[in-house]
């Protein structure tokens, strides 16, 4: 736990999202790799700050701990997406397996996952791997966790998702697990990787029971994948001072709730480096806290004649759990999660509520922001027909188109709300080229050429909100035709919403195009806008004509 306390400086308010470490059952001491240098956390830094869309976490276990340039290229594969985060990177040469964590929106996450899983098919041949941790596929395991702003229905529907296009374009046999598993006795990980990579390729073209959710009946090197959806999860070790091992597995039978212990505790004893540890997954620390597990482990060591020695933290912990532990020790009857200072800067350093703060009477944000909002809640009514309309029997004929239309207004929904800011931010840009000195005939010229340049800025981004504006309205009125009928209403809603967007941004784009020096690009500026606008009385008049 020391060494979370060490970079925690670092990590800062990062740790209040719940950030988890390896799938494994228990974890049997993977070694967690902290950065050498606190400074080295790089982008991670980028994440103290407020959320502005939805944060999912998924930490994939690879079956490789031996070689790094391995490692190197799958991981590299996953920063290379943009908008995800490597957080974490772990991994055990006994075990022969790496744990990756990162963070970042679904859709990017999503990407990095499946640019992961393509890489270590590449990469790793299970008809060699070695290793004591048990495994099934080249990445075995593949949980996606919901954090800031994210649910676990979405993360469901990103296991499923991505479950699909590795069964039909990697060609590797897929299993649904935990929440997002399609059948009861799947839900349990052990369950799925029972008998291994061996067991599964001896039996998955013969066995009902081992047909895979997507992908072929057969396994080649790459093996199978479990993908699913989960809480987060706590990788948790207590070391004795003791090499008896026989005492370990007494305390951890003594623990666990599948012996009659502790609910949400998973332990096994084992040896690790000469010493007894107690190798623990704790399922659910809001329910059965850590300092209880380790209060019950050294009640546990005092019939045996032991004592604890110290324990280790495997991947990363959410800081309530620390929080919880702190408390418990120091008896802070009274405390409140507020007192820690970070959670005060955090909660200062949030964005004020967006319609207040158009409404408090300064030039930003105004009404380029205003369309880029109401295209983003477009983007998710249509996003909630599309979700409505999926997995219902009597839509399975569009179930595929509407998998399509979540992830398309997942992408635009995030574009939009990042077109708040940016619109908001290219007309500050232009009130400060107004502002520029205007004395001598140097200065005339650099305002003149930074005022046109902001022009164009402010121009570009209204232009683009316009752009995906219509593209949703057109989702829309898709969904609004051929999805669930019971909310054709919230279609219309996000088809009218989306048209509103595209006519708000369009009087942005002609005040601009009045005021640039450049013509030539007023004039492309305003065809495209005729056109877009031209689609989009169109696809009004059937969307009309629908709700008449």
């Amino acid at each position: 736990m020391l060494r979370v306390y060490r970079y925690q400086y670092r990590l800062g308010l990062y740790l209040i999202w719940r950030n988890v470490p390896a799938e494994s059952e228990p974890n049997k001491g993977v070694h967690h790799r902290f950065p050498q240098n606190p400074c080295d956390c790089g982008p991670m830094l980028q994440l103290q700050l407020p959320v502005t869309q939805p944060i999912v976490e998924c930490i994939p276990n690879f079956s490789e701990g031996r070689r790094p340039e391995v490692v190197d290229a799958i991981a590299q594969g996953i920063s290379a997406v943009p908008g995800t985060t490597l957080l974490d990177r772990s991994s055990d040469a006994d075990h022969n397996r790496s744990v990756l964590t990162f963070v970042g929106p679904p859709q990017a996450v999503a990407q990095a996952a499946f640019a992961a899983i393509a890489k270590a098919a590449e990469l790793i041949d299970m008809t060699r791997q070695q290793g004591e941790h048990p495994c099934m596929g080249a990445t075995d395991v593949v949980p996606f966790v919901p954090l800031a702003g994210a649910n676990m229905e979405e993360c469901v529907e990103m296991a499923r998702a991505l479950g699909q296009r590795v069964g039909t374009e990697l060609g590797i046999p897929v299993y649904l697990y935990e929440q997002a598993a399609t059948r009861p006795e799947r839900k349990n990980l052990a369950n799925v990787r029972r008998g291994g990579y061996e067991g599964i390729r001896d039996s998955i073209a013969s066995d009902p029971d081992r047909a895979p959710d997507f992908g072929p009946r057969e396994v080649g090197t790459a093996g199978a994948t479990v993908i699913g959806a989960r809480a987060p999860l706590i990788a948790f070790n207590v070391y004795l001072t003791t090499a008896d091992v026989e005492i370990a597995n007494k305390i951890a039978r003594s623990v666990r709730h599948s012996s009659g212990g502790l609910r949400y505790v998973k332990a096994l004893g084992m040896l690790v480096e000469g010493r007894a540890q107690v190798s623990m997954n704790l399922t659910d620390y809001t329910r059965t806290p850590v300092a209880r597990v380790v209060e019950a482990i050294r009640s546990e060591t005092v019939r045996h004649g032991v004592a604890i020695h110290h324990s280790e933290l495997i991947g990363l912990i959410p800081q309530a759990a620390l929080v919880d532990a702190a408390q418990w020790h120091l008896q802070l009857d009274q405390f409140e999660a507020d007192q820690i200072l970070e959670t005060r800067l955090f909660a200062a350093a949030q964005p004020p509520d967006f319609i207040e703060a158009v409404a408090a009477g300064k030039p930003t944000p105004g009404g380029g922001s205003a369309a880029a909002h109401s295209g983003a809640l477009a983007a998710a009514l249509v996003a909630m027909v599309a979700r409505l309309t999926m997995g219902k029997k009597k839509y399975a004929a569009v179930a595929e188109r509407m998998a399509q239309i979540v992830a398309a207004t997942g992408a635009l929904r995030a574009d939009l709300r990042a077109a708040v800011a940016q619109d908001a931010a290219a007309y500050d840009a232009v009130i400060a080229a107004y502002r520029q000195p205007k004395e001598s005939d140097a200065e005339k010229t650099a305002r003149a050429a930074a005022i046109e340049r902001a022009l164009h800025r402010a121009t570009e981004v209204p232009l683009q909100v316009a752009q995906q504006a219509a593209q949703l309205q057109a989702l829309a009125v898709e969904v609004a035709e051929s999805g669930n009928a019971n909310a054709r209403s919230d279609a219309a809603a996000g088809a009218h919403l989306a048209r509103s967007a595209l006519r708000i941004a369009a009087l942005n784009v002609r005040i601009n195009a009045r005021d640039v020096n450049d013509q030539d690009a007023a004039a492309q500026w305003l065809r495209q806008l005729k056109d877009l606008e031209t689609r989009s009385s169109a696809l009004e008049e059937r969307s009309v004509k629908r709700e008449m």
